[in-house]
């Protein structure tokens, strides 16, 4: 069975891994908590600062002469609709002798239906004593309101029920006029005539008789509805409680930055594409993870911890220097101070066997100002180390970053251990240095990694490739296993490149 590189790279590189962006979101937990924390400070500020009007509410009792058990709420919603129109507005500052434009006033207010029947009015003022005034009079202003509508419809539902009735009893004069009129008549054809004027004279008293009952029911209903309507709670002022509003407000905020600043870490993380995990950054650089050290001071339970981890990596780092025939140099990525103390520890365990000089070829002054102590090796600049003798041992310290002079790495050593922080770096950029050093014939012996994520547990070492190699550089070829199965050697990501259509590996 054979399989072709690129398909296996492209069919193993998911889209989006969760585990990436987990860690990625968890180590800027700085950002988050801080926009949470901001969030927490604004919302208890806004409370504080912007505390609430004094607010007064009323509660009404609207009953609809068109009520009905399975009411959606249509009624009620209308009435809240009304309540915010200028005719009530104005009638209320006109009771409270207010110089308010209505439009300005209703911008103060608002209704709610409750129930179906049930609605609340709240009003604002300057003081407890203003809004409760402003909600008693929107109270008055709707139920007359309310009222004078209930009597108009019921005053003009009677008005066409009696005007119908007048208008039958004009006929019935004139049918009753037929009647005495026919009287005189003998025949037939007469008394047919009579027989349907009695009738229709029958049926014109019973409709008037009914639209008479029909009135009297319509004015009788209406002091039913009016009864009805009325105030239930009388207007009253809303204590507001400054603990508890700043404490919603705070939860509120608190809640929001904390989405927000989650929103942001998680986008920014997928957009920059800066490796965290120890198997991103060895894939990326094509070299093994050899140590790894916390950037910041550690608390005093996980101090002991550090300095053992701290001297176990001066010891092999002094062995392959010791063992080395080519100059060694240390290049960071992003912590150039690890690297200083790096260089500084390794050159204090050299001094004692010979002379030892670090040759400073970093940007900054983490070097160039350290003041010498006993014991410390000699700091020179890359070009006093040009223009000195050789004779002593050597230990280049640069940088990798954005803005290298590429050439000028080979001049601090051959072989080179990376001192990266996690997280620094985006995977195109670790391609670069990858890429570069390889064309600078400069070997990566290793890679020391600074602020590693506590909870990574994935392998940052390379078990089958090598730790660099050229640009352009074919596969290995690949060998089989004791267990008489094929594998293939890995190489860096960046040096893989599109096989040719009748390449393939086995």
């Amino acid at each position: 069975m054979t399989t072709s590189t690129t398909s296996e790279s492209s069919a193993a590189a998911p889209l989006l891994d969760l585990h990436v962006l987990v860690v990625a979101v968890r180590r800027r937990r700085r950002l988050w908590g801080s926009l949470a924390l901001i969030g927490l400070l604004l919302g208890a500020a806004l409370a504080i600062l912007l505390p609430p009007r004094p607010t007064a509410v009323v509660k009404l009792l609207v009953a609809h002469q068109a009520d009905q058990p399975s009411d959606p709420g249509t009624l009620i919603r209308t009435d809240v609709e009304l309540l915010r129109t200028t005719r009530i507005a104005s009638q209320a500052l006109k009771s409270l002798g207010s110089p308010v434009k209505p439009e300005d006033f209703m911008k103060e207010y608002e209704g709610a239906g409750l129930t179906n029947n049930v609605l609340q009015i709240s009003a604002t003022g300057d003081s407890d004593a203003e809004a409760v005034a402003r909600a008693g009079a929107l109270a008055d202003a709707f139920l007359a309101d309310h009222l004078s509508r209930i009597q108009e419809t019921a005053n003009a539902e009677a008005k066409a029920l009696l005007d119908q009735r007048d208008r039958m009893r004009d006929e019935l004069a004139q049918v009753n006029k037929a009647i005495a009129d026919g009287s005189s008549d003998s025949g037939s054809k007469g008394s047919a005539d009579s027989e349907s004027l009695f009738a229709r004279r029958a049926e014109l008293t019973s409709r008037i008789a009914d639209f008479d009952q029909r009135a009297a029911e319509a004015r009788i209903g209406t002091p039913h509805l009016i009864a009805g309507t009325q105030i239930v709670d009388a207007p009253r002022a809303v204590r507001h409680s400054l603990a508890k509003t700043a404490a919603v407000n705070s939860v509120i905020g608190l809640v929001l930055g904390l989405a927000l600043g989650l929103a942001v870490a998680a986008v920014g993380s997928v957009v920059a594409d800066r490796p965290v995990l120890r198997r991103d950054i060895a894939a990326n650089l094509g070299a093994s993870i050899v140590a790894e050290l916390p950037r910041r001071q550690a608390r005093w339970w996980g101090r002991r911890r550090n300095r053992a981890a701290r001297a176990r990596l001066t010891t092999s780092l002094a062995r392959t220097l010791r063992g080395s025939a080519e100059p060694m140099s240390l290049l960071e990525l992003g912590c150039a101070r690890s690297a200083s103390e790096i260089a500084l520890g390794l050159g204090r365990a050299l001094t004692a066997e010979g002379p030892m000089v670090v040759v400073d070829g970093l940007p900054g002054p983490e070097l160039g100002d350290h003041r010498p102590e006993p014991g410390d090796p000699v700091v020179v600049s890359s070009e006093r180390a040009a223009a000195g003798a050789h004779q002593e041992r050597r230990l280049g310290v640069g940088s990798v970053a954005p803005g290298t002079a590429w050439t000028d790495l080979r001049h601090l050593g051959t072989r080179t251990v990376l001192v990266v922080r996690a997280g620094h770096g985006s995977a195109a950029w670790l391609h670069t240095v990858a890429r570069q050093l390889s064309e600078q014939r400069i070997a990566v012996i290793g890679v020391v990694l600074i602020d590693p994520d506590a909870r990574d547990r994935t392998d940052g070492t390379l078990w089958d490739g090598t730790g660099t190699a050229p640009r352009g550089r074919n596969e290995p070829p690949a060998r089989q296993n004791g267990a008489g199965r094929w594998r293939t050697e890995r190489v860096p990501m960046w040096a893989a490149r599109v096989p040719d259509d009748d390449q393939e590996v086995r």
